[in-house]
């Protein structure tokens, strides 16, 4: 899975290599801002191993069997460019949480006996923060690419609530209700590419492309964007899909998490 994902992440970048995107001037002194807003609409998944407490065994969970909304996301995105060499920062906080009942998508002291559920509350609750530099490495009248490298963080909190009912007379006393938490802070070095590509008779339409790979105290992280956009006098407008991916690495309670679903973005030039 793991050879997969990297292979996924390799091609995203060839493919980039060989798009389409729009031109800007590399031997300007001005400098050049983008400042970006989403509304991010991920889904979650990924396993997680809660600790054991209280006396307590461990519990673990599939959040995507269970999560289904999403409280709170933000995300946005800074750029400065000069001449060929630039730096961004890109900043998401997401507030993901849901209950399922009745339910068997729970792990504690083990699978739970036929005949038992459990009542079951997960939220998470964390910000993923992107700083990096650029450098523009090819442009022409359709198509733009800038290669980026840098650190990326993921710094989340996961909790688990829930009640068992039904058969539950073979369960431990401390593990029939009780709640758990686990978090993982990771930074991770960072390579990649990104750009845009333009298309129609007056160049407003566009397909924008980010694509990373990295790791550090994760074992691999990856992240693949695109979309369609529409380009105005003051800035864009665009449509897009996002998709990061962290496997961590063996001994820590979070074996892995993924966040994949669409955003609608306005971006600011100047």
């Amino acid at each position: 899975m793991k050879a997969a994902r990297i292979s996924a992440a390799t091609s995203l970048c060839l493919a980039a290599l060989l798009a389409n995107h729009s031109s800007r001037a590399e031997n300007s002194d001005e400098w050049r801002f983008n400042a970006m807003l989403y509304v991010y609409l991920p889904s979650v998944d990924g396993e997680t191993t809660f600790p054991s407490s209280g006396g307590g065994s461990g519990a673990s969970v599939d959040a995507s069997k269970i999560v289904d909304n999403l409280n709170f996301a933000f995300m946005g995105t800074l750029e400065a460019d000069k001449g060929a060499w630039g730096m961004f920062t890109d900043v998401i906080y997401l507030d993901i949480g849901d209950s399922e009942s009745p339910s068997r998508d729970l792990s504690i002291g083990g699978t739970l006996p036929v005949g038992a559920t459990a009542n079951i509350r997960y939220d998470l609750v964390g910000w993923l923060w992107t700083l990096a530099g650029s450098w523009h490495a090819a442009s022409g009248p359709n198509y733009d690419l800038s290669v980026i490298g840098g650190a990326r963080l993921i710094d989340v909190d996961q909790t688990i609530h829930w009640q068992l009912s039904g058969n539950i007379g073979t369960v431990a006393l401390p593990d029939r209700a009780g709640d758990r938490t686990t978090g993982v802070n990771n930074w991770d070095a960072i390579v990649g590419l990104k750009g845009r590509g333009t298309f129609g008779e007056d160049h407003r339409w566009f397909v924008p492309y980010y694509v990373d790979i990295g790791a550090g105290e994760s074992s691999l992280t990856w992240q693949a964007m695109t979309g369609v956009g529409y380009a105005f006098g003051w800035g864009d407008v665009m449509l897009a899909w996002r998709h990061i991916d962290y496997d961590m690495k063996s001994g820590g309670h979070i074996e892995s998490v993924t966040f994949d679903g669409p955003a609608v973005a306005a971006a600011f030039h100047w």
